[in-house]
């Protein structure tokens, strides 16, 4: 099956190959090409009319045609695509919308196309391509795939509303799909801790040769439920069993509970032979350990970059000495680039999936900031990129700041840094501070204190985040500061959908609440104008990437509450 495989992804893939080869090699006519392609095909569209669209020949002229916006700048657009109103964003029309939290507590609705779905889809075969080349024994074994449903919600006008990974894994061929080790149903169990158990008791039934998903902490939380749940994963192998009651799911139109349970029976059948050789490796190793479960093990696909890079490292511990290569930077807006090498964060830009610009992250903020296209970026600079795509996204703000590690040919290869203003993401959570302010403002109500000023740092290394406050008045009591934190966290679940997936999963920990000394807020900014900041144009850094010394001698109490949201195992 392997071979087979291997050898129709080479044979389907070398058209695009090629044209992937000429694009990087002459990255100024290919952004050229993309952009005027995606003008013609979309002048008659709302938008494309209030843009003039039919009269932009130049990237110069579509800068000044077409203002930068984030996505509340869209979202007026994508109202009226919901509501039924064809050709606004686009020529062809929308058939789903992926979703990823906002700046707001609505989150974000992204224009889906089948041919920009196609091109997505494309670039992931490309991917796996060319990492082939680079371990051709990848797909001997079953390939374990980690997404989220395809259909979470639908508009009123019917179209489905979900995660970009679950369109692109329902759309992937058969013999693709055939090689999972687990199939599409099982991402649509909803309680993710009955999730993962299922996950690993369908993929540790089969040999995998290699592992894809964005986030590394998804990977890190299965080798917990492994060690975790070991005897109840082998005994429901050994018996041919799903190990736990059925689960409830995300209903799908070609997917209710009854086709996701016979879907997932028939991945049922006993295996005591496998259960003893697993059991085997648990003794010699102390705990079921993924990879003694998998030796065939070549290759792992997940991010490399930003805050995720940090957790990559630690998956030998439970995966051994396997490559690692990054995904590319994929966010639901599209997939940007192409990573060719393992243990890179850097990936090749995808000259010719979308039309790229950048502005100098110093300058980010300017007014009117230099804007730089493709083969105009310079090594070990840092920039922001603003991405115009053929799902309707025109000069969009991405928010995310790269880095330039060198060129593949003539194309810039890039690489994730961190999330840009105002916004800071752990395990792809990504907090913007208006989610924060607003979850502090619920908490006020609900411990009856008064904020002066607050920050929030990322913890890393252990997956939380530390909010650091200063009650005006009467300070926080033991009782009220657990409760305050308590409502932190209840509120950002509530206001963004991703932060409540993550600590749903436990991939996120609750907050840790820092109470600050009086006047701490106070003293910060006046050192900041002691060291030359212009106190008319200071900005409170309400997130911070970091501790700073001075903030650390300022904690009065630390309320340390492990609150734990979301579903547990049944059974």
């Amino acid at each position: 099956m392997g071979t087979l495989l291997a050898a129709g992804l080479r044979l389907r893939e070398w058209r695009h190959d090629v044209r992937f080869e000429r694009a990087t090699a002459g990255p100024a006519r290919a952004q050229a090409t993309a952009l005027q392609a995606l003008l013609q095909r979309n002048a008659r569209t709302v938008f494309g009319r209030e843009h003039g669209f039919d009269a932009i020949r130049t990237p110069a002229e579509y800068r000044r045609a077409v203002p930068l916006r984030d996505y509340e700048g869209f979202r007026p657009y994508v109202r009226r695509i919901v509501a039924g109103e064809p050709a606004v964003l686009t020529a062809e029309p929308v058939t789903a919308f992926a979703t990823t939290s906002g700046t707001t507590a609505e989150p974000k609705l992204v224009p889906v196309t089948a041919s920009w779905l196609a091109h997505m889809a494309g670039l992931v075969r490309l991917w796996m391509l060319r990492a082939l080349r680079d371990h051709p024994t990848m797909l001997d074994q079953a390939m374990l795939t980690i997404v989220s449903p395809a259909v979470e919600g639908r508009t009123p006008t019917g179209l489905p509303v979900g995660a970009l990974s679950g369109l692109l894994q329902r759309g992937l061929p058969a013999s693709v799909q055939r090689a999972q080790a687990v199939p599409y149903a099982a991402h649509l169990i909803a309680d993710c801790e009955a999730r993962a158990f299922v996950l690993l008791r369908l993929a540790l039934a089969r040999a995998v040769s290699v592992i894809g998903t964005p986030n590394p902490t998804t990977l890190i939380r299965l080798a917990e439920v492994a060690r975790q749940h070991a005897d109840g994963l082998l005994r429901a192998i050994h018996d041919g069993t799903l190990g736990i009651p059925w689960p409830a799911v995300h209903e799908e139109r070609d997917w209710d509970a009854g086709a996701v349970q016979r879907t997932l029976a028939a991945r049922l059948a006993p295996d005591p032979d496998r259960a003893r050789v697993l059991a085997s490796a648990a003794r010699q190793g102390g705990a079921l350990r993924l990879h003694d479960a998998w030796p065939e093990l070549a290759l792992i696909g997940c991010w490399l970059g930003g805050h995720a890079g940090y957790h990559a490292r630690r998956l030998p511990e439970d995966y051994g000495d396997v490559p690692l290569r990054d995904l590319g930077l994929v966010a639901s807006e599209g997939r940007l680039t192409l990573p060719l090498i393992d243990g890179s964060a850097a990936g090749v830009l995808a000259i010719d999936a979308g039309f790229y610009e950048f502005i100098p992250e110093e300058a980010m903020d300017a007014g009117a900031p230099p804007v730089l296209l493709a083969h105009e970026l310079e090594v070990g600079r840092r920039y922001d990129i603003v991405l115009s795509g053929a799902n309707g996204l025109y000069r969009y703000d991405l928010n995310d700041i790269v880095e330039v590690r060198g060129y593949y040919r003539r194309t810039p290869l890039v690489a994730f840094v961190r999330k840009g203003r105002d916004m800071t993401s752990i395990t792809g959570e990504k907090l913007h501070l208006n989610h924060v302010g607003a979850a502090v403002r619920a908490a006020e109500a609900a411990a009856r204190v008064e904020v002066w000023q607050f920050c929030l740092i990322p913890d890393v290394e252990t997956c939380r985040y530390d909010l650091l406050v200063e009650p005006r008045g009467a300070s926080l009591d033991a009782i009220g500061a657990e409760a305050f934190a308590r409502a932190v966290d209840e509120a950002l679940g509530r206001i963004n959908v991703e932060y409540a997936a993550k600590r749903r999963s436990r991939r996120l920990g609750p907050p840790r609440l820092h109470l600050m000394r009086a006047g701490w807020a106070e003293r910060q900014c006046r050192a900041e104008f002691a060291r030359g900041r212009r106190e008319v144009q200071y900005k409170w850094p309400a997130i911070r990437p970091a501790w700073d010394p001075e903030s650390r001698a300022e904690v009065m109490k630390t309320c340390d509450t492990e609150t734990v949201t979301g579903g547990r195992l049944a059974g």
